[in-house]
């Protein structure tokens, strides 16, 4: 079912910008442990690894289909792989990256770290990039405490109307 929209995506990534057609992120996930997260490259390949929102002008380092890859959240398709492994699950706090000291030291402080991190979750849902991190965990912690199959399913059916309105996503 996924396989045409994944080849699609893969060909117009390779066809518009030089460089893999996967961007491997080392992101921190269950326990604090490392794993490698698959995404479709949306960014340049000479792109600091550090948050999106870190960057001085992120929209200078995005492919020619970057910026529709992200809004319409097709550059994440990849994360599948990271679901099927075991590193990830549908719901959950999203990884963060393995530099993001502060966003990681409060997570281990409330215990969110025992969470499998998720290719969506309650932040995402209310907010997405535009949530300072105190905020963003303080939903992490929302979740860990609310966290149900029916929670999850609320999660999963808000995700699929805020991708496609395009709501709270940065380019």
């Amino acid at each position: 079912m996924l396989c045409l929209p994944v080849l699609l995506v893969a060909v117009a990534v390779r066809l518009s910008s030089r460089g893999p057609v996967l961007y491997w992120s080392d992101r921190v996930g269950i326990h604090n442990r490392i794993f490698r997260m698959p995404k479709f490259r949306s960014m340049r390949v000479d792109t600091p690894a550090v948050a999106t929102h870190l960057l001085s002008d992120p929209k200078q380092f995005l492919t020619p289909i970057g910026s529709f890859l992200r809004q319409s959240s097709l550059d994440e398709l990849p994360q599948l792989w990271s679901i099927f492994k075991g590193d990830m699950s549908f719901v959950g706090p999203r990884p963060a990256l393995f530099n993001q000291n502060d966003l990681i030291a409060i997570r281990t402080e409330l215990g969110i770290d025992k969470l499998r991190p998720g290719l969506t979750g309650w932040a995402q849902i209310n907010g997405r990039d535009e949530l300072p991190i105190p905020q963003k965990v303080q939903l992490d912690y929302e979740y860990l405490q609310r966290q149900s199959l029916v929670f999850d399913l609320k999660i999963l059916v808000l995700t699929f109307y805020k991708v496609l309105s395009k709501d709270g996503i940065t380019h």
